[in-house]
């Protein structure tokens, strides 16, 4: 039990990395973003698996030990349970004084008293057998409790389950993310994702086939009270096709209210801007005709984003800062102050020269590396205006907007099972924490020189097996019920 603690503490703080950094098996766009903005703890932590913690071999290591730890706790104690709830109370002590309790006297047989103390005892579910002493005195021992015990391994065991659970879901689930912006569909097939991970013993090629548009994307805002800027309304309207359905089905998906398709579940977690833009080179020649996603990076949807153009000459590069409500001062300079488009723009900022793209290093394309090109200057943009970039390296317009919904795709099939554990654990637990186990004894002897008809001797004691518990108040209340049977 000692090493059952230490692990679980273990496994607690093990945890902790994964509440506070972002994971990438639910943002792996924010873990990418973190690594970029730490470029010198950002691949250490990545190294040691602090952005995947739940997957990781260390964490998976503590929590098989505690798995072991808790079987070899909880087994022997479940046949020592079984043998405890089948053996019958033990008989009284010779000397129940010792224990306290009530005594009194009174005049008629020893049997009586007894038959009337296991009567009230049985009546409130006391477990009870009775004997006679050497010295020929009677007594009638009781139990009752037996459900704290079973209320304590129930609680184990669970978590037990709870770790079975856990590791069916990381050998065989998985689960992706990806970016959809508004009237673009989405294909359940690896290459769709924009970042995927399965278990070990799951594969790529068993995922539901299945197919989604994003029709629409809904939100709207609380405006004027001290809730203002929380989303009210946050729902993407989907078609879907499935192979053997006849014809497409639309579903309403919200956060909580997932869709769910054979295996998988498809759950709203996301959502921003993506602005049009059209980007001319140095020819006038369009080299870029669409929309690109910007990631918020507050609560007011203030929003970066990168365009590459490679195809230019010379290579063209921006920085860009959406703005769905602007507002500018000397403090924190371009920011949004609310998150829904009320006064739209975007801030740009752009490179000409080499972007790296031809040495085979792999980038990311949410960052820019300029340090092989030259700034040609900034610009704020409202929608409809261009900015014509300096030394005639080319042109960006900004037309309007998009939005865009981020979803998480997930299989878990040890979810159902870790949450009837997590329910019977709660239950267990309950159990060991209000019911006591409690054991009480009534004896019965004659008085010494007593005479037959005589005064007989009535004791009664009992005891609590849970420390800063007692069985005072069943005593006494025992002591007034037999007093009142033969006095």
């Amino acid at each position: 039990m000692k090493t059952a603690l230490i692990l679980l503490f273990l496994l607690a703080l093990a945890s902790i990395p994964g509440s506070i950094l972002p994971q990438r098996g639910t943002n792996p766009i924010l873990v990418e973003q973190w690594i970029t903005d730490s470029p010198t703890l950002g691949p250490i932590f990545d190294s040691v698996g602090l952005f995947d913690v739940f997957g990781s071999p260390w964490y998976s290591a503590v929590y098989i030990l505690l798995f072991i730890s808790l079987i070899g706790c909880v087994l022997p104690r479940l046949g020592l349970h079984w043998k405890a709830m089948r053996r019958p109370p033990p008989s009284a002590p010779k000397n129940l004084s010792r224990f306290g309790g009530g005594e009194f006297e009174f005049a008629g047989e020893p049997e009586v008293i007894i038959a009337g103390a296991r009567a009230i005892l049985k009546k409130e579910r006391w477990r009870t057998v009775v004997g006679q002493d050497t010295n020929g005195g009677h007594w009638v021992a009781a139990e009752k409790g037996y459900l704290r015990e079973t209320g304590n391994l129930v609680f184990h065991f669970s978590l037990i389950l709870i770790l079975v659970g856990i590791g069916i879901g990381g050998l065989f689930g998985w689960r992706g993310n990806v970016i959809v912006r508004e009237g673009e569909g989405f294909s359940n097939t690896l290459t769709q994702y924009d970042a995927w991970g399965g278990g070990r013993l799951s594969s790529a090629d068993n995922l539901p086939e299945f197919s989604f548009t994003l029709e629409s994307f809904n939100v709207e805002f609380e405006r004027g009270n001290a809730q203002s800027g929380a989303p009210r309304l946050f729902e993407a309207n989907m078609v879907v096709d499935q192979p053997g359905e006849s014809g497409s089905t639309t579903h309403l998906v919200e956060v909580n209210q997932p869709l769910v398709i054979d295996s998988a579940k498809v759950f709203l977690v996301g959502h921003g801007y993506a602005p049009h833009l059209i980007v001319r080179d140095s020819q006038g020649v369009v080299v870029l005709d669409d929309a690109v996603v910007f990631l918020p990076q507050d609560g007011n949807f203030t929003s970066t984003g990168v365009i590459k153009i490679p195809d230019a000459d010379p290579q063209l590069g921006f920085r860009g800062l959406f703005l769905p409500t602007t507002a500018v001062d000397e403090i924190r300079g371009p920011h949004s102050i609310f998150p829904a488009p009320d006064d739209v723009s975007i801030f740009f900022g752009a490179w000409a020269g080499d972007l790296g793209l031809d040495d085979g290093v792999p980038q990311s394309i949410y960052t820019l590396n300029v340090e092989d090109m030259t700034q040609l200057g900034l610009d704020p943009l409202r929608i409809g205006q261009r900015w014509t970039l300096p030394q005639g390296a080319g042109s960006i317009e900004f037309t309007g907007y998009e939005r865009w919904a981020s979803f998480q795709l997930a299989y878990d099939p040890g979810k159902e099972l870790a949450l009837t554990a997590a329910i019977l654990a709660i239950a267990g637990l309950s159990l060991s924490l209000f019911v006591q186990r409690r054991r009480i004894w009534v004896k019965a002897g004659e008085v010494p020189g007593r005479t037959p008809g005589g005064r007989v001797k009535v004791e009664v004691a009992g005891i609590a097996k849970a420390s800063g518990h007692d069985a005072t108040e069943q005593v006494d209340a025992l002591v007034e019920l037999l007093k009142g049977k033969v006095l």
